[in-house]
């Protein structure tokens, strides 16, 4: 049987392909969305493993973080955009309770605000985005990304920045 996760990443590639041809101009491509899901699902899997929170919920919210973007095609403002896209993408999965579905949407919401400290959950997606965006290479846009990334890098024994 496949996992929850596993349906639910594969409604969400689903999703992000129904977007093809509707923008003309958008800040990331959809390929990259489609990368950029995958791999913060899998490191919000990890980092949930380690700090105790459930995974599969964790690695769902890291995977459609940027539903926002998806849809508008902007990077500006796509954290709160992203709340009314991720609420309707994640009851009509019918994979979530209502309660779960909103905990989601609301890590999509703030996940932006890579200052604040939220739930478990929406720190787990905000970690996850710095360090996939550091693994391909992107500069941090602003200081509390560089902050973010460093804090977590300092918590891996052993672990030294490249740049």
């Amino acid at each position: 049987m496949r996992s929850r996760l596993e349906r639910m990443q594969e409604a969400y590639l689903d999703y992000i392909a129904a977007q093809e041809g509707k923008l003309l101009d958008r800040d990331e491509t959809l390929n990259w969305e489609r990368m950029h899901m995958a791999s913060c699902a899998r490191l919000g899997y990890l980092m949930a493993q380690e700090r105790g929170v459930d995974p599969d919920l964790s690695a769902c919210a890291c995977a459609i973080h940027d539903i926002g973007r998806v849809v508008t095609g902007r990077q500006a403002g796509h954290a709160q955009a992203g709340l009314a896209p991720a609420r309707a993408f994640l009851v009509g999965t019918g994979l979530f309770s209502p309660e779960e579905a909103e905990l989601l949407a609301q890590a999509v919401a703030h996940h932006s605000d890579k200052a604040a400290v939220g739930t478990p959950i929406e720190e787990i997606v905000k970690d996850s985005d710095v360090v996939d965006c550091f693994q391909y290479g992107l500069p941090f846009a602003r200081p509390e990304q560089e902050r973010r990334y460093q804090g977590w890098l300092a918590t891996r024994p052993g672990e030294r920045d490249e740049r």
